[in-house]
């Protein structure tokens, strides 16, 4: 089930991030994460619509984050990477909210592969990130004719 995340769940949202981070992120180091976690918590999750995907028993396994036309964030717990919840989250914004780009870690090869598989291609780079941290992002777009 996929709904409008609540502002009550953004602390499980945070540690849903961190733990993805954690499984994903190898480029990160501790004070990256450390850097970024209240960020998440307490401005991210706010700037975007979130959408949390809920097992039957209503937890939360992962979330999406778009603004306008793009997505902004996408994580799943780790113990569920794989299950088809990271493209069923991003099937309903591209169907109900027009979603057709996002930036991803140019490191984070699961994830740049991922957007491929799921029609998106390759844009633009940047060498570093939003804070000028040195992790490079790429700019993707969503090929239409793909999906």
């Amino acid at each position: 089930m996929i709904i409008k995340a609540k502002e009550n769940e953004y602390k499980n949202l945070t540690e849903i991030w961190e733990d993805s981070v954690r499984a994903t992120h190898n480029f990160l180091n501790e004070s990256d994460i450390n850097f970024f976690r209240p960020k998440i918590l307490n401005e991210y999750l706010y700037a975007v619509q979130v959408y949390v995907y809920k097992d039957e028993l209503g937890n939360i396994l992962g979330f999406i984050g778009i603004d306008e036309n793009k997505v902004e964030m996408l994580f799943i717990k780790s113990k569920y990477f794989k299950n088809g919840i990271g493209k069923k989250l991003l099937q309903y914004v591209i169907k109900n909210h027009d979603i057709n780009e996002v930036d991803v870690n140019e490191q984070n090869l699961n994830a740049v592969n991922f957007y491929k598989y799921m029609g998106f291609e390759f844009v633009n780079r940047s060498e570093t990130d939003g804070f000028g941290k040195p992790f490079p992002l790429l700019h993707l777009r969503l090929n239409h004719r793909s999906i």
